[in-house]
């Protein structure tokens, strides 16, 4: 199979979920003889093509800032999008691919895909991380409408999809394609790489690690850790960056329990995450939307006590089931938990063979299985 990836950037050049996942499953198919490509911008030193790990990396377009004040850039993806175009169009009428998988954000490089693709008999997978519906109200205020209706298109443009999660599945659905057409694959881990993390020589009973915005809820949880830290020798431990942190560093100083919760803001060093991770007993975090929740299934990894928001909005009784715990994303509900969870209480299955199936080798095999289905006509 001659597989083409469209991603404006490309792992380990630039590090995100989405372009892991691509260089995670891109390079375990290329060891099963799969020849493989990935477009993107030029992140990387050398020339514009290049052979990374059994893959060709192919840019179609200059390095460029990804992010304007916080927020990801509409100009860098209307770019991106248009300079692919024409490298996908040429290469695609001339069979040089059997496919091409497309992720979707930031939405416009999709558009291109299918558009390149018009004249070419190359079937478009898209891979389906969210669907923010309403949250593009609290992500771009007044230019709401304009996210809204750019994925409003985008899912409804012909396409093979895939979602992460059974809910991105179920919000794609009541935009798009039907629930029926939707493949489910969803992202993953190397268990070994979290097995061998170091630990750390100051680790923390309690771990947090995620973006800090307001759907994370870490203000529940600096009120629900100074709840119970009187009654157990514990210390809480953030790991993670972003515009809630001032904000939430003022609510640590008026805590009781204050000198026991420390912010380590964002780690470069992947290991050193994992590693914190297997230093903690818990690992919680009451987001209310997580299209995936991949921190679940590494703590889960870890053998850490996972505590995760019961919500609509998110994904997490998907992801741990039965080895870890749901709660109501409340301060009164954490709170009750996390204190039985340090008192020693354990969920009734093991976390760490619940992580097992979302090691990548088992994730690569079930998107191998999707991309062919799509090349044979059968999906």
């Amino acid at each position: 199979m001659r597989l083409a990836f469209v991603s404006n950037v490309v792992y380990p050049f630039v590090t995100g979920g989405a372009e892991k996942r691509i260089h995670e499953i891109g390079t375990r198919l290329a060891d099963e003889g799969h020849d493989i490509t990935v477009y993107g911008r030029h992140f990387w030193d050398g020339p514009e093509e290049i052979t990374h790990e059994g893959m060709t990396l192919r840019a179609v377009a200059p390095e460029a800032e990804l992010y304007e004040d916080d927020r990801r850039s509409i100009t860098e993806a209307l770019d991106f999008a248009a300079r692919a175009l024409p490298s996908l169009r040429r290469r695609l009428r001339c069979d040089e691919h059997d496919i091409v998988v497309a992720s979707v954000f930031p939405y416009f490089p999709v558009l291109a895909t299918k558009l390149a693709s018009l004249r070419s008999d190359t079937p478009v997978v898209t891979t389906w991380h969210e669907v923010w519906g309403n949250y593009w109200e609290e992500y771009l205020g007044y230019l709401a409408p304009f996210g809204k209706f750019t994925e409003h298109i985008t899912a409804r443009t012909p396409q093979h999809p895939i979602a992460i999660s059974g809910v991105t599945a179920d919000r794609l659905a009541t935009i798009g394609p039907d629930r029926q057409n939707i493949e489910i694959v969803p992202n993953g881990i190397d268990t070994e790489q979290v097995r061998n993390a170091r630990r750390p020589d100051g680790g923390y009973e309690i771990l947090f690690v995620g973006r800090l915005i307001e759907h994370k809820n870490v203000d529940v949880l600096l009120d629900a850790f100074d709840a119970v830290a009187s009654d157990h020798d514990a210390r809480l431990g953030i790991v993670g960056d972003g515009p809630e942190r001032e904000r939430l560093e003022a609510k640590r100083d008026s805590l009781s329990h204050a000198d026991r919760v420390e912010f380590l803001g964002f780690l470069d060093d992947y290991d050193d995450v994992l590693g914190h991770m297997r230093a903690a007993g818990v690992f919680t975090s009451p987001s209310t939307r997580e299209g995936f929740g991949i921190t679940f299934v590494e703590a889960m990894a870890a053998d850490c006590t996972v505590i995760a928001a019961d919500h609509p909005g998110s994904a997490a009784d998907e992801v741990i089931g039965d080895a870890g715990f749901l709660v109501d994303p409340t301060v009164e509900s954490l709170t009750r938990t996390l204190d039985e969870a340090l008192h020693g209480k354990r969920p009734l299955a093991d976390p760490v063979e619940r992580a097992r199936q979302y090691d990548w080798d088992s994730v690569a095999s079930r998107a191998e299985t999707a991309y062919l289905r799509a090349v044979d006509g059968t999906w």
